[in-house]
């Protein structure tokens, strides 16, 4: 393929009101990935860099989302596809050595093989604009491509086709190729003698078959990269294509899933083969599965990397580190900055924040440990906790190898439990403890005789009508 410069330019500026959400409609989630970063990934996948989004309706949010990542300039008005190009003018000036693809930023199934291939078939037959189409069964409500003996002669909108015209099953994806010189010379001669009285980007086909360059339609293998959404049911049947074009990738590479109830996947999630997925996950984000990995049921995890052979059981994990054959669940909260160490344990009823477990260590159940850096071999009894926070500040505690900490320790950061040490249980932990040490903290026990009479008279009234009732 030549080495001339590729660019796109992604049509964003859409509300969808039938969506009513107060943001642009590229940022409406499938799979819990905004539309346009599917459009985006493709771009990337088929190796087109330079992008520049047109923006519109509630513009500032797509501006923060997209921020870094790529260029973006603002349509003031909404007047048709061929006014957001002219938009972008300046940017595909700085391009007009190559090629743009204008993309319909509604449609989130690109794929690298048909915009590379659309591309290839641009070039080798020299069209100043490829559109890229499809064939589908029912093509009502699609503009039709209009073929002609050397390319195609027009893209025909629905509400002027003639009969003939209708059967057409080749229909318009809204996404095009263009020799971006042509295009700067062609959008000038753009008008607004329509209907919607908008600039139609597909004008452009008819004047550039008027100044004698060539048109042409290349048909898509995918024809689902023609889906768009105007409702929320729309989008529905969106993510359950796209659910399931995401599962049957994985079943194909060796993922196991015996069944997908409740089973959401996101495409950038990566799960080696010999995983198992089970019913009720929510995999999100840039999470990785490793192999003979057990996730599930009913785990949710985003940008979360679980290591080779470990089993996760109702976890809910943000932003987490798992090493090889941890065991954690059920009822597990893993909260950003966690990083478990290879065999850790982590039992029921436990959150874990900020906070690094070394190799082998154990934290059972009913626990919280938050900004700690803990040793390898490390247990913790039921009922511990560290009090990390004081109200005003956040302090870590250090727990070091083979230390024990009893049930129900309270760890007052910032402290340090040494190697080897041990707590006694219901202790509350001030002051650090050396190496091998025993700590016990506990104020002195105190007994009142009679106190519970008069405190809990209600309360022991209650209990005896009880064990009245049981006589």
């Amino acid at each position: 393929m030549s080495q001339k410069s590729i660019s796109a330019v992604i049509l964003a500026g859409g509300q969808g009101k039938r969506l009513h959400s107060d943001k642009p409609k590229t940022l409406t989630k499938i799979l819990g990935k905004p539309i346009i970063d599917w459009i985006i990934s493709a771009l990337d996948d088929a190796g087109i860099k330079d992008v520049c989004v047109v923006t519109g309706y509630a513009h500032e949010y797509l501006d923060e989302h997209l921020a870094g990542r790529c260029e973006t300039v603002f349509q003031s008005e909404r007047l048709g596809t061929g006014h957001a190009v002219m938009t972008a003018s300046e940017f595909i000036k700085k391009h007009s050595d190559g090629d743009v693809l204008i993309y319909n930023g509604d449609a989130p199934f690109a794929d690298r093989e048909t915009l590379l291939g659309s591309l290839d078939h641009h070039r080798k037959n020299g069209c100043g604009v490829t559109v890229i189409s499809a064939e589908v069964d029912d093509p009502q409500g699609y503009g039709r491509i209009i073929r002609s003996g050397d390319g195609i002669s027009a893209i025909r909108e629905q509400k002027d086709c003639s009969e003939e015209e209708k059967a057409v099953r080749e229909i318009n994806s809204g996404c095009f190729w263009f020799s971006a010189a042509e295009l700067l010379n062609t959008l000038p001669k753009l008008t607004r003698n329509n209907s919607q009285n908008e600039y139609y980007i597909t004008d452009c086909v008819e004047i550039l078959l008027a100044s004698g360059l060539r048109a042409d339609a290349y048909i898509a293998k995918d024809r689902d990269i023609v889906l768009s959404a105007n409702d929320r049911k729309g989008m529905l049947d969106l993510n359950n294509i796209a659910r399931k074009r995401v599962i049957l990738g994985l079943l194909e590479s060796g993922v196991e899933i015996t069944c997908t109830d409740g089973l959401i996947i996101s495409p950038d999630v990566k799960i080696a083969p010999g995983a198992e997925i089970k019913p009720g996950c929510e995999l999100s984000g840039r999470t990785v599965i490793g192999k003979n990995c057990v996730i599930g049921p009913n785990c949710r995890l985003n940008d979360t990397e679980v290591g080779e052979g470990s089993v996760l059981n109702s976890v809910v994990a943000n932003g987490a580190k798992l090493g090889k054959g941890c065991t954690v669940g059920p009822f597990v909260q893993l909260r950003p900055g966690t990083v478990l160490g290879d065999l850790v344990h982590v039992g029921d009823f436990v959150e874990i924040k900020n906070s690094e477990i070394g190799a082998g260590s154990a934290v059972a159940h009913f626990n919280y440990v938050g900004d700690s850096d803990v040793g390898t071999n490390v247990n913790f009894g039921c009922g511990a906790v560290t009090a990390n926070y004081d109200g005003t500040n956040k302090s870590r505690c250090t727990v070091g190898n083979n230390a024990f900490i009893g049930c129900n320790t309270n760890l007052v950061a910032p402290v340090k439990i040494g190697e080897a040490a041990y707590t006694a249980a219901g202790s509350t932990v001030t002051r650090d403890v050396p190496d091998g040490a025993l700590v016990i903290e506990r104020a002195d026990q105190k007994i009142r005789e009679g106190y519970s009479e008069k405190k809990l008279a209600r309360h022991l009234e209650k209990g005896k009508k009880f064990q009245d009732t049981e006589k």
